[in-house]
């Protein structure tokens, strides 16, 4: 009993001689051989650490490190290698027609995700980020087009604009009717029943109509369909761009609308002017 007393004794951890309520007693223990091998390698990988990466503070915010390795300069190799690759994709956009782009999968994918990019970036102030347009905004998805909605017709009103002032820019001019007293109130509340009963059940107005004939024609044609070489809208689709009420179509007629878009010929890429028309095209109401 004595010698199996002694073997469980000494079996029994030593204390460091600490006691709570004289029943607790803290065993002196030491730490496991494994947990000494991890933290001694930790304290190795990290001097290493410090001699090749940016660790120590100092005056300009911390050391540069035997690597010389910063976020910045990391940042840096991985936009060139974007813009590499952006690059040769630009290129090729730019020497290919819209009918090889189109006709190309992977070229046509990264036309669409650059052209959606700067349509956000350059174009969503007056379109709205869904392309939707606002009060005098046209709406891109639809298929009401001012001067055309095929794909080169809107590449070449990106790069010119609508009264731009560029020498190539896209150009008409409505009359002020009221304003240059062309036409009187009344005949200009006339013109406006007959112009709004081409897209509704409005009541026909026969002497709107005469009016008409004697004013509009020459730019929106016989039956109100618009010109759009000359970007006269089409009065008969129900689609209007400062309004459908009456009261909006009569300022129309009376003091005329100047709408201006700007021109992006100097200020954007050939690629990314094409890329643009490539995405709004793209939309849903481009023709063919």
């Amino acid at each position: 009993m004595t010698k199996k007393k002694d073997k469980n004794n000494k079996q029994q951890p030593s204390t460091t001689g600490h006691k709570w309520d004289d029943n607790i007693s803290e065993y002196n223990v030491p730490a496991p051989r494994w947990w000494l091998i991890v933290w001694i390698v930790c304290i190795i990988w990290s001097f290493g650490y410090w001699y090749f990466y940016p660790t120590w503070p100092t005056g300009d915010g911390n050391s540069i490190g035997k690597l010389k390795w910063t976020q910045a300069n990391q940042l840096e190799e991985s936009q060139a290698k974007i813009d590499k690759i952006r690059a040769k994709y630009l290129k090729q956009i730019e020497g290919k027609s819209f009918k090889e782009i189109l006709k190309d999968k992977y070229l046509l994918e990264f036309a669409l995700v650059g052209g959606k990019a700067a349509f956000k970036e350059n174009c969503a102030a007056c379109h709205g980020t869904g392309a939707q347009g606002f009060k005098g905004y046209p709406n891109l998805n639809d298929d009401d087009w001012l001067w055309g909605g095929k794909i080169e017709d809107i590449y070449t009103t990106l790069l010119y604009g609508i009264r731009s002032g560029h020498e190539k820019a896209r150009f008409n001019l409505m009359p002020a009717f009221g304003r240059d007293k062309i036409l009187s109130k009344q005949q200009i509340n006339d013109v406006t029943s007959y112009v709004l009963s081409l897209s509704s059940k409005d009541k026909f107005n026969e002497n709107g109509k005469q009016i008409f004939v004697q004013n509009c024609v020459a730019c929106h044609g016989k039956n109100g369909k618009g010109n759009q070489e000359l970007g006269a809208p089409n009065l008969t689709d129900a689609i209007w761009l400062y309004g459908s009420k009456h009261e909006d179509v009569y300022e129309t007629i009376y003091n005329s609308r100047y709408g201006v878009m700007p021109y992006w010929s100097d200020r954007l890429e050939t690629a990314v002017i094409k890329q643009l028309a490539i995405y709004v095209y793209s939309l849903g109401g481009g023709q063919k």
